[in-house]
């Protein structure tokens, strides 16, 4: 198979065993909203991918689709900031279940991609000139960092295709949360987002399978006509893991408190619709599986040799999180 001729940064960090966030795999039928959300609206590019029958074969069997559901497969990326998340969409030409069924934040599984902006305000006004909904108006908080240094932020979240949350996010007097087009100020995806019902076992995956770190962890409260859209007042756990170095494509855990999570039935992972899958890259995917052998951890696919348009030739493998998130392990060759 062909490679992307983006030059796109590995991702890990000196010594490190694993990198952030490199790709992330969306599923569904309606290729139209994501070359309209993501290439239109979101200045992103979107690259159809050239897949021979016998490639394909071998693809269904790695990434656990069944052989009865054919596909194409795109590239989407923001080529002036190549180190972002890259998006690997799937078209589907059957359909599969959904993992959600509405925007309702209380719903688990895979919850937003991550859009950093230098300037909130002109990406909102973007977003209202292509109609795009926002679950609320855009909100101003207050950061406080642990050395005391005090800013701000701007954020708003969009409902983007398939009910995946798209946050757009400023930091005032701060760096971005990932790096953002020098011109106009777009960026993104530089992070993703999950609501797990077990979130201790799903921390122990990241932490313990990749060997990333928690950068912050505690116990938040809704605010009042939150973007969020939940009870005023819902306790959530709200959790950051970095990869070691990384500054930006890391992973938020939220967790509501209140009881009033909504288990839709469809497990957060492909072919089902929506974000199923994270790609990391690897300095030794032998330790990875050692590692999460250790720790129980489920073995969809296990090591082999793959070629991938955006990842390159090298060996994979795809584990399940406890919270059955996809999650394919890559070490280039």
């Amino acid at each position: 198979m062909q490679k992307t001729k983006l030059e796109i940064p590995h991702g890990i960090g000196e010594g490190a065993l694993t990198s952030y966030i490199h790709t992330a795999t969306i599923c569904t039928v309606n290729l139209e909203s994501y070359q309209h959300f993501y290439g239109e609206v979101m200045k992103m590019q979107l690259d159809k991918v050239a897949v021979s029958e016998e490639e394909k074969k071998k693809q269904h069997k790695f990434w656990n689709i069944p052989l009865d559901i054919d596909y194409d497969l795109y590239h989407c990326y923001r080529a002036t900031v190549p180190s972002l998340i890259q998006l690997r969409i799937i078209h589907l030409k059957t359909a599969t279940p959904h993992i959600h069924n509405s925007y309702n934040s209380y719903e688990t599984g895979s919850f937003s991609l991550g859009f950093p902006t230098s300037s909130a305000k002109n990406m909102d006004k973007r977003m209202q000139e292509f109609s795009v909904e926002a679950m609320a108006p855009m909100q101003l908080g207050d950061i406080v960092r642990a050395d005391g240094q005090k800013g701000q932020y701007l954020e708003t979240i969009y409902k983007g295709p398939d009910y995946l949350h798209c946050v757009g996010i400023e930091r005032v007097n701060f760096p971005q949360l990932a790096p953002c087009d020098p011109v106009d100020g777009f960026g993104g995806p530089g992070y993703s987002a999950f609501v797990a019902k077990d979130s201790d076992a799903e921390v122990a995956f990241y932490t313990n399978v990749l060997d990333h770190y928690i950068l912050f962890d505690s116990v938040w409260e809704a605010a009042e006509g939150g973007a969020l859209g939940v009870n005023t007042g819902t306790p959530f756990r709200f959790c950051g893991i970095y990869a070691p170095e990384a500054k930006q494509n890391h992973y938020l855990l939220l967790d509501f408190k209140d009881g009033n999570m909504v288990d839709t039935g469809v497990q957060s992972c492909i072919p089902n619709q929506g974000l199923g899958m994270y790609s990391f890259n690897t300095s030794n995917i032998e330790e990875v599986m050692k590692r999460a052998k250790a720790n129980k951890i489920k073995v969809v696919s296990d090591v082999q040799e793959v070629a991938d348009y955006i990842l390159g030739k090298g060996k994979a493998c795809i584990l399940e999180t406890p919270n059955g998130l996809y999650v394919e392990i890559f070490q280039k060759s």
